[in-house]
Protein backbone atom coordinates (compact mmCIF):
# COMPACT_ATOMS: atom_id res chain seq x y z
CA UNK A 1 0.00 0.00 0.00
CA UNK A 2 2.82 2.38 0.85
CA UNK A 3 4.42 1.77 -2.55
CA UNK A 4 1.10 2.31 -4.31
CA UNK A 5 0.55 5.55 -2.41
CA UNK A 6 4.01 6.84 -3.35
CA UNK A 7 3.47 5.93 -6.97
CA UNK A 8 0.06 7.58 -6.99
CA UNK A 9 1.49 10.71 -5.39
CA UNK A 10 4.30 10.86 -7.94
CA UNK A 11 1.82 10.44 -10.79
CA UNK A 12 -0.43 13.13 -9.38
CA UNK A 13 2.54 15.45 -9.02
CA UNK A 14 3.58 14.86 -12.60
CA UNK A 15 0.03 15.54 -13.78
CA UNK A 16 -0.06 18.81 -11.84
CA UNK A 17 3.28 19.94 -13.27
CA UNK A 18 2.20 19.01 -16.80
CA UNK A 19 -1.16 20.70 -16.31
CA UNK A 20 0.53 23.84 -15.04
CA UNK A 21 2.86 23.91 -18.03
CA UNK A 22 -0.06 23.49 -20.45
CA UNK A 23 -1.99 26.28 -18.73
CA UNK A 24 1.05 28.53 -18.89
CA UNK A 25 1.40 27.90 -22.62
CA UNK A 26 -2.24 28.60 -23.51
CA UNK A 27 -1.57 32.25 -24.54
CA UNK A 28 1.26 31.25 -26.91
CA UNK A 29 -1.06 31.81 -29.86
CA UNK A 30 0.21 35.40 -29.73
CA UNK A 31 3.11 34.14 -31.85
CA UNK A 32 0.67 33.54 -34.73
CA UNK A 33 0.23 36.44 -37.15
CA UNK A 34 -3.56 36.10 -37.43
CA UNK A 35 -3.93 36.19 -33.65
CA UNK A 36 -1.73 39.28 -33.33
CA UNK A 37 -4.08 41.09 -35.72
CA UNK A 38 -6.85 40.57 -33.17
CA UNK A 39 -4.67 42.17 -30.46
CA UNK A 40 -3.52 45.46 -32.02
CA UNK A 41 -2.05 46.94 -28.84
CA UNK A 42 -0.01 43.81 -28.14
CA UNK A 43 1.10 43.69 -31.78
CA UNK A 44 2.46 47.23 -31.56
CA UNK A 45 -0.23 49.08 -33.46
CA UNK A 46 0.26 52.80 -32.86
CA UNK A 47 -0.04 56.24 -34.47
CA UNK A 48 -1.01 55.85 -38.17
CA UNK A 49 1.57 58.48 -39.06
CA UNK A 50 4.39 56.62 -37.35
CA UNK A 51 6.30 53.35 -37.85
CA UNK A 52 8.16 51.80 -34.90
CA UNK A 53 11.52 50.32 -35.84
CA UNK A 54 12.70 47.60 -33.44
CA UNK A 55 15.67 45.23 -33.22
CA UNK A 56 16.00 42.05 -31.16
CA UNK A 57 18.76 39.84 -29.71
CA UNK A 58 21.59 42.35 -29.28
CA UNK A 59 23.91 43.81 -28.47
CA UNK A 60 26.32 42.12 -30.88
CA UNK A 61 30.01 43.05 -30.92
CA UNK A 62 30.11 43.59 -34.70
CA UNK A 63 26.56 44.04 -35.95
CA UNK A 64 25.23 46.52 -33.40
CA UNK A 65 27.93 49.20 -33.87
CA UNK A 66 27.52 48.95 -37.65
CA UNK A 67 23.76 49.30 -37.32
CA UNK A 68 24.08 52.26 -34.95
CA UNK A 69 26.24 54.02 -37.53
CA UNK A 70 23.74 53.21 -40.28
CA UNK A 71 20.86 54.60 -38.21
CA UNK A 72 22.88 57.76 -37.59
CA UNK A 73 23.29 58.15 -41.36
CA UNK A 74 19.53 57.79 -41.76
CA UNK A 75 18.82 60.11 -38.80
CA UNK A 76 16.59 57.45 -37.27
CA UNK A 77 16.20 56.26 -33.69
CA UNK A 78 14.86 52.81 -32.84
CA UNK A 79 14.01 50.47 -29.97
CA UNK A 80 16.48 47.69 -29.11
CA UNK A 81 15.18 44.64 -27.25
CA UNK A 82 18.28 43.40 -25.46
CA UNK A 83 19.26 39.98 -24.19
CA UNK A 84 20.87 40.38 -20.76
CA UNK A 85 23.52 37.75 -21.50
CA UNK A 86 24.59 39.83 -24.49
CA UNK A 87 24.66 42.95 -22.33
CA UNK A 88 27.11 41.17 -20.01
CA UNK A 89 29.25 40.21 -23.01
CA UNK A 90 29.14 43.65 -24.66
CA UNK A 91 28.58 46.21 -21.88
CA UNK A 92 30.15 49.13 -23.72
CA UNK A 93 27.94 48.59 -26.77
CA UNK A 94 24.85 48.16 -24.61
CA UNK A 95 25.53 51.51 -22.96
CA UNK A 96 26.20 53.13 -26.34
CA UNK A 97 22.75 52.17 -27.63
CA UNK A 98 21.09 54.40 -25.07
CA UNK A 99 23.72 57.12 -25.15
CA UNK A 100 23.18 57.56 -28.89
CA UNK A 101 19.49 58.27 -28.36
CA UNK A 102 17.92 54.89 -28.96
CA UNK A 103 15.37 53.25 -26.69
CA UNK A 104 16.39 50.22 -24.64
CA UNK A 105 13.90 47.42 -23.96
CA UNK A 106 13.94 43.90 -22.48
CA UNK A 107 14.02 40.70 -24.53
CA UNK A 108 15.02 38.35 -21.72
CA UNK A 109 18.01 36.86 -19.99
CA UNK A 110 18.74 34.61 -22.95
CA UNK A 111 16.87 33.48 -26.07
CA UNK A 112 15.08 30.57 -24.40
CA UNK A 113 11.82 28.90 -25.39
CA UNK A 114 9.15 28.98 -22.66
CA UNK A 115 9.89 25.55 -21.21
CA UNK A 116 10.39 26.51 -17.54
CA UNK A 117 7.44 28.65 -16.39
CA UNK A 118 8.53 28.37 -12.76
CA UNK A 119 11.67 30.39 -13.63
CA UNK A 120 9.99 33.10 -15.69
CA UNK A 121 9.86 35.67 -12.90
CA UNK A 122 13.41 35.04 -11.66
CA UNK A 123 14.86 35.18 -15.17
CA UNK A 124 13.00 38.35 -16.13
CA UNK A 125 13.89 40.14 -12.89
CA UNK A 126 17.54 39.25 -13.45
CA UNK A 127 17.38 40.35 -17.09
CA UNK A 128 15.75 43.65 -16.18
CA UNK A 129 18.34 44.40 -13.51
CA UNK A 130 21.23 43.51 -15.81
CA UNK A 131 19.91 45.76 -18.58
CA UNK A 132 19.28 48.68 -16.19
CA UNK A 133 22.79 48.35 -14.74
CA UNK A 134 24.41 48.00 -18.16
CA UNK A 135 22.61 50.83 -19.95
CA UNK A 136 21.74 53.26 -17.18
CA UNK A 137 18.12 53.42 -18.35
CA UNK A 138 14.88 51.83 -17.15
CA UNK A 139 13.11 49.98 -19.96
CA UNK A 140 9.37 50.28 -20.50
CA UNK A 141 8.84 47.44 -22.98
CA UNK A 142 9.17 43.65 -23.01
CA UNK A 143 9.19 41.34 -26.02
CA UNK A 144 9.39 37.64 -25.19
CA UNK A 145 11.71 35.42 -27.26
CA UNK A 146 9.92 33.91 -30.27
CA UNK A 147 6.98 36.22 -29.55
CA UNK A 148 5.59 33.66 -27.10
CA UNK A 149 3.89 35.55 -24.28
CA UNK A 150 3.02 32.88 -21.71
CA UNK A 151 1.00 33.50 -18.57
CA UNK A 152 4.11 33.40 -16.40
CA UNK A 153 6.05 35.77 -18.66
CA UNK A 154 3.14 38.22 -18.79
CA UNK A 155 2.78 38.18 -15.00
CA UNK A 156 6.52 38.70 -14.48
CA UNK A 157 6.55 41.62 -16.92
CA UNK A 158 3.56 43.23 -15.22
CA UNK A 159 5.28 43.08 -11.81
CA UNK A 160 8.26 44.93 -13.28
CA UNK A 161 6.09 47.56 -14.95
CA UNK A 162 7.04 46.33 -18.43
CA UNK A 163 4.51 46.48 -21.25
CA UNK A 164 4.59 43.48 -23.62
CA UNK A 165 4.73 44.31 -27.31
CA UNK A 166 5.26 42.13 -30.37
CA UNK A 167 5.22 43.28 -34.02
CA UNK A 168 3.10 43.72 -37.13
CA UNK A 169 5.83 43.19 -39.78
CA UNK A 170 8.63 40.60 -39.60
CA UNK A 171 11.52 40.75 -42.06
CA UNK A 172 12.65 37.17 -41.30
CA UNK A 173 16.20 38.48 -41.46
CA UNK A 174 17.25 35.57 -39.24
CA UNK A 175 16.48 32.90 -41.86
CA UNK A 176 18.87 31.06 -44.16
CA UNK A 177 18.93 32.62 -47.62
CA UNK A 178 17.72 36.03 -46.51
CA UNK A 179 19.30 39.11 -48.06
CA UNK A 180 18.62 42.82 -47.96
CA UNK A 181 16.09 42.67 -50.79
CA UNK A 182 14.11 39.76 -49.36
CA UNK A 183 14.01 41.31 -45.89
CA UNK A 184 12.82 44.68 -47.21
CA UNK A 185 10.18 43.02 -49.40
CA UNK A 186 8.79 41.01 -46.48
CA UNK A 187 8.60 44.05 -44.23
CA UNK A 188 7.08 46.37 -46.79
CA UNK A 189 4.63 43.74 -47.99
CA UNK A 190 2.80 43.88 -44.66
CA UNK A 191 3.70 47.33 -43.35
CA UNK A 192 1.37 50.28 -43.03
CA UNK A 193 1.24 53.41 -40.92
CA UNK A 194 1.07 52.56 -37.23
CA UNK A 195 2.96 49.29 -37.67
CA UNK A 196 5.89 47.90 -35.72
CA UNK A 197 8.81 46.36 -37.62
CA UNK A 198 10.76 43.39 -36.23
CA UNK A 199 14.41 43.05 -37.27
CA UNK A 200 17.55 41.72 -35.55
CA UNK A 201 20.95 43.21 -34.81
CA UNK A 202 22.47 39.88 -33.77
CA UNK A 203 22.82 36.28 -34.94
CA UNK A 204 22.86 34.64 -31.49
CA UNK A 205 19.57 32.89 -32.31
CA UNK A 206 19.84 32.93 -36.10
CA UNK A 207 21.91 31.90 -39.09
CA UNK A 208 25.51 33.13 -38.68
CA UNK A 209 26.02 36.66 -40.04
CA UNK A 210 22.32 36.96 -40.86
CA UNK A 211 22.49 40.52 -39.54
CA UNK A 212 24.14 41.59 -42.81
CA UNK A 213 20.76 41.32 -44.53
CA UNK A 214 19.34 43.62 -41.84
CA UNK A 215 21.98 46.25 -42.49
CA UNK A 216 21.27 46.08 -46.22
CA UNK A 217 17.49 46.36 -45.74
CA UNK A 218 17.21 49.23 -43.26
CA UNK A 219 17.78 52.04 -45.75
CA UNK A 220 15.16 50.68 -48.14
CA UNK A 221 12.59 50.32 -45.36
CA UNK A 222 13.18 53.81 -43.97
CA UNK A 223 13.13 55.35 -47.45
CA UNK A 224 9.79 53.72 -48.27
CA UNK A 225 8.26 54.90 -44.99
CA UNK A 226 9.35 58.46 -45.61
CA UNK A 227 7.91 58.43 -49.12
CA UNK A 228 4.59 57.38 -47.58
CA UNK A 229 4.79 60.27 -45.13
CA UNK A 230 5.37 58.03 -42.10
CA UNK A 231 7.82 59.06 -39.39
CA UNK A 232 10.16 56.23 -38.36
CA UNK A 233 11.18 56.03 -34.72
CA UNK A 234 11.16 54.09 -31.45
CA UNK A 235 8.19 52.70 -29.57
CA UNK A 236 8.30 55.58 -27.08
CA UNK A 237 7.13 57.88 -29.92
CA UNK A 238 4.60 55.41 -31.35
CA UNK A 239 1.52 56.86 -29.69
CA UNK A 240 0.62 53.68 -27.81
Amino acid sequence: MRRLTATTAATAGAVLVAGGAVADLLPTATAITAVRRLCPALAGRGDPGHVALTFDDGPHPVATPLLLDRLDELAVRATFFLLAEQVLRCPRIAYEIGSRGHEVAVHGMRHDPPTRPWRARTDLVRAYGTIVDGTGTRPAWYRPPYGVLTTSRAAAARRLGLRPVLWTSDGRDWAAGADGDSVARRVLGSLDGGGTVLLHDSDVAAVPRSWRSTLDAVGTIVGHCRRQGWVVGPLRDHGM
